[in-house]
């Protein structure tokens, strides 16, 4: 797996937004990059511009590796229909992102690591890969042992986000289902997304 050194806040500082929208982002009180020569920040050419809102998406994922990325983008391309719609499905199939959307966890990177240390099932099967994309009508569920984590019962009881209508979630028995694949416009994402761009990057 790839390492992940910066933590998620300086992710937040580097690309200038607040990429999950949580009110405890350094960003709200510091709108410019870490380091000294954070504030000089220059107008972007189109190449930045475009690298920028691939970074975002990344990040936004839990700053998913390069590899894996590219694997995403040429399935993308693969699919029928338009490759930044396709993209973004491919993303919000995957199971660290369901886990995180269903609100079983504040923040994508905690989803990951519940999916992780096995406290996840996909079906009634134990799944332990983030990675792992969700299909149309899929049950996924925190195991019955582990509803009582602390960063589960955080997530539940979160206000910040709403679960979006592409899943329905019982939080009671902690379990939801995947209802359909969704389109960029359907996804509540707190800052905005381009995936058009990010086709762009990857078609130079």
């Amino acid at each position: 797996m790839a390492k992940r050194i910066a933590a998620k806040h300086k992710i937040d500082r580097r690309l200038g937004v607040n990429l999950w929208g949580r009110p405890k982002s350094p960003l709200n009180n510091r709108e410019y990059g870490p380091g000294q020569h954070g504030q000089r920040r220059r107008k972007p050419t189109d190449y930045g511009v475009q690298l920028m809102a691939k970074q975002k998406l990344k990040g936004y994922y839990g700053n998913i590796g390069e590899k894996q990325f590219r694997k995403y983008y040429a399935e993308a391309v693969r699919r029928k229909g338009d490759t930044g719609e396709n993209l973004i499905g491919i993303l919000e199939t995957r199971l660290d992102a369901v886990v995180y959307r269903m609100k079983f966890v504040p923040t994508v990177f905690a989803a990951r690591q519940l999916v992780n240390h096995g406290h996840v099932k996909v079906n009634g099967k134990r799944v332990n890969i983030p990675s792992f994309l969700v299909r149309e009508g899929d049950v996924v569920e925190v195991k019955e042992k582990s509803r009582e984590l602390p960063v589960v019962l955080e997530g539940a009881q979160s206000n910040e986000r709403d679960v979006p209508d592409y899943l329905e979630v019982d939080h009671s028995k902690m379990t939801g289902s995947f209802i359909r694949i969704p389109k960029l416009e359907d996804v509540p994402y707190p800052v905005q997304m381009e995936p058009s761009l990010v086709v762009e990057f990857y078609s130079r």
